[in-house]
């Protein structure tokens, strides 16, 4: 067993106002909002009257799910919010083109950089005038997520490609709305200090810790005991162990609740999404790994719930539906109506249940409490490790149940040689780039082929 590693996050409340701004203090985590000077508390107290309150927000990943589920909010809030900046692989150039035309920022971001020219003259076809700023590469996605103008980043790339933009966010004195997961799982040693030092809010975008988010408020510091997670079980929550050797990219890209991309629709059925979302609870909410623990919840209504001292259980409920965390991550503390979305019916979702997952089917799950328990620079391992894994998988180039197998490797060839305790930015890039270079010579060199 990989030993653990010390904790680096104490317990606190999600909402604490902190006024002295001491050094020699340790740092709070970054869901303790906002942090450290009079002028956030006076600033949120401002932002509370009524609803009438506006934030320039800059979108990362605005072509995929996150990214347009976003944009939707904004859309159907323009009296709340206005769009800054667009970030976007490059790929869906109609898509960004649209977004432009309606959304009409002051920059836009394709990290593709060879995409840029085909980009302006897309712009130019139809009839959309250029943005002042276009930049290529991730440089330019870099600098839009710092622009002067935007006050919340929604960090929704996929990957550890969140990372380096999140940092330059947060080091320019951006908030942020973090749905890009891996950013605080590979990069929380850095993160966690880096939102104290800027005093900027960092809420969570994803629906299992907006629901810890959610219950905690008003909590003391001190009040939380245990998080429970929620896992839908994926794609073959339903499935025997014996037919996972023959599933095929397009069966794990068929979720029975969410909407969502590739990457995380088959992380979800491995349950490494919420493997991940384990680590993630550690940094956000200071919870012991031993604290944290996951259930299978089929019908995806209780988005996760929270133990208190005195064994008094919240949870957060709502249809499957990426908009509210994104919503409330948003506007916190404010809690606004949007019509499109549907009010839950209790009739209509009759039935909860819940179980606790198959270790046999799911072993992406005990490598991800493995690797946060290890800590130092073994999480970006895990995922780097993962990204690559799936990637492999979804182009058929290595079979289903070879994702976790290639993850195991690579940690344990990380374990003995280069694992880092207390890691730089620095480390954490070069361990992520280290782990997708041997994931690839791992599938390769130990045979593991579709």
């Amino acid at each position: 067993m990989l030993p653990r590693a010390r904790r680096t996050v104490r317990p606190s409340s999600l909402y604490t106002l902190r006024l002295a701004d001491d050094e020699d203090e340790e740092p709070p985590p970054p869901w303790a909002a906002p942090i450290g000077i009079a002028n956030s508390i006076k600033g949120l107290l401002e932002a509370m009257r009524g609803e009438r309150f506006e934030r320039k927000v800059t979108v990362l990943g605005s072509t995929g799910s996150i990214g347009t589920q976003t944009l939707d909010i904004v859309r159907e809030r323009p009296g709340n919010f206005s769009v800054v900046g667009l970030a976007a692989t490059g790929r869906n150039l109609d898509l960004l083109v649209e977004q432009t035309r309606e959304f009409r920022p002051q920059v836009v971001a394709l990290r593709d950089a060879s995409r840029v020219d085909a980009f302006r003259d897309a712009l130019q076809r139809a009839n959309v005038p250029e943005p002042a700023h276009i930049g290529g590469g991730d440089a330019a996605v870099v600098e839009c997520a710092r622009h002067t103008d935007a006050q919340v980043v929604v960090t929704g790339l996929v990957g550890c490609a969140g990372l380096l933009p999140t940092v330059a966010a947060i080091e320019a004195g951006k908030d942020i709305a973090l749905a890009n997961k891996e950013t605080l799982i590979a990069g929380g040693p850095v993160i966690v200090p880096l939102v104290h030092k800027h005093h900027v809010w960092m809420t969570p975008a994803d629906s299992e810790h907006s629901a810890i988010f959610q219950c905690l408020q008003g909590a003391p510091d001190d009040a939380l005991r245990r998080i429970t997670l929620t896992a839908s079980g994926g794609a073959f929550r339903d499935w025997d162990v014996s037919r996972l050797s023959q599933v095929t990219a397009a069966d794990a890209l068929q979720h029975p609740n969410w909407n969502m991309g590739p990457k995380i629709t088959c992380d979800s059925a491995t349950l490494m999404n919420k493997g991940l979302e384990v680590i993630e609870a550690h940094y956000l909410f200071g919870a012991d790994y031993d604290d944290i623990e996951v259930v299978v919840h089929p019908q995806s209504i209780v988005h996760s719930a929270v133990e208190l001292q005195d064994t008094s259980v919240l949870a957060q409920l709502g249809w499957p539906d990426m908009r509210l965390p994104l919503l409330y991550a948003m506007s916190w503390p404010h809690r606004l109506r949007m019509e499109s979305m549907r009010s839950l019916n209790w009739v209509e979702v009759g039935s909860l249940t819940f179980r606790a997952p198959d270790r046999r089917k799911y072993p992406c799950l005990d490598l991800a409490y493995a690797a946060g328990r290890r800590g130092g620079t073994m999480p970006a391992v895990l995922n780097a490790a993962n990204e690559v894994a799936v990637e492999m998988f979804l182009k058929e180039s290595l079979p289903f149940l070879g994702i976790p197998r290639v993850i195991e490797l690579v940690m344990s060839r990380h374990d003995t040689s280069g694992w880092t305790t207390e890691p730089s930015l620095d480390d954490i890039v070069s361990a992520d780039k280290w782990a997708r270079t041997m994931a690839s010579e791992v599938a390769a060199s130990q045979h593991i082929q579709a």
